[in-house]
């Protein structure tokens, strides 16, 4: 038995489209989840499925990681207004051309780690502070009435809004324990760490499926220093070697203490305020189909 995962509230996803990736698909069970969580419970439901297929937005794909053993194949169908880990995977963005290129290939996997933090699986990206407002502020907005949230062009807007708010300064908040002090931390499972709209936003140039996690940590941010920051990410490059960034690669753990309760952030969901966060690489954990 194949397994297909609707989320039919994601931005991406109508019942023609529900129908057009069926169809290039095959022959699928086709679930739609109900409620927050429910993706991880589907998946769990269905340990011996031949392949599990999510037709979703990342917080579909999120909940699925959590819910996924490491020799059941998963392959992710965009259906979200930013669809990240499906993109890094390298399928394409139209979710009838993804399903057709997953079913065509059907047997081509990737063996991938992912992240965790504080025991919650992330796929591309997780971090305390900056974005996890950002991401807050997504969620504050709510939902349209198809039940779709904002996608990449108001969380850019959102994101704007805080650095304008905070005048481009934030100071050191937290401690990264054994490596120093910064304001916010990026944690990337892969490269890019978002995108903004068709623009890949590479935070952690050398971040790999592959590997292990990679750590992005600004030691304070000025206005005089954001447009730098800001060249960091846009081009990929720098931000290893500055000397007002923390950057670690390839990491199996990194254990973060803040000095007041930060936003914390996984896979674009948010986690709720934290004091204290551990991120951990669990290597070669899941198997996905390209």
């Amino acid at each position: 038995m194949r397994l297909l995962v609707v989320n039919p509230f994601a931005s991406g996803v109508t019942e023609e489209r529900i129908a057009d990736v069926t169809a290039a698909l095959g022959d699928v069970e086709v679930r739609r989840t109900e409620h927050r969580g429910h993706a991880t419970d589907l998946v769990r439901e269905h340990p011996q499925a031949e392949a599990v297929y999510v037709f979703s937005g990342d917080g579909g794909f999120n909940e699925a990681l959590n819910g996924i053993g490491p020799d059941t194949p998963v392959g992710f169908v965009p259906g979200g207004g930013a669809s990240v880990l499906p993109r890094a995977l390298g399928l394409p963005d139209d979710p009838v051309r993804a399903a057709e290129q997953l079913a065509q290939g059907r047997g081509r996997t990737r063996r991938i780690s992912v992240g965790r933090v504080n025991g919650r699986r992330f796929g591309f990206a997780a971090g305390i502070g900056l974005d996890a407002e950002a991401v807050r502020r997504i969620e504050g907005r709510g939902r349209s009435d198809d039940g779709a949230r904002a996608g990449n062009l108001a969380f850019a807007w959102e994101l704007g809004r805080l650095v304008a708010q905070h005048r481009g300064r934030f100071d050191p908040s937290l401690e990264v324990l054994g490596r120093g002090r910064a304001a916010f931390a990026l944690v990337a499972n892969c490269q890019p760490y978002p995108y903004a709209g068709p623009l890949p936003v590479r935070i952690a140039p050398e971040a790999r499926f592959e590997l292990g996690i990679d750590l992005v940590a600004p030691r304070a941010v000025s206005p005089f220093s954001l447009p730098r920051l800001l060249g960091y990410a846009l081009l990929g490059r720098g931000q290893a070697g500055a000397g007002d960034v923390l950057y670690a690669h390839d990491l199996d753990r990194v254990e973060i203490v803040c000095d007041a309760p930060m936003p914390l952030q996984a896979d674009g969901e948010d986690l709720g305020d934290v004091t204290s966060a551990i991120f951990e690489s669990e290597r070669s954990a899941v198997t996905v189909l390209i």
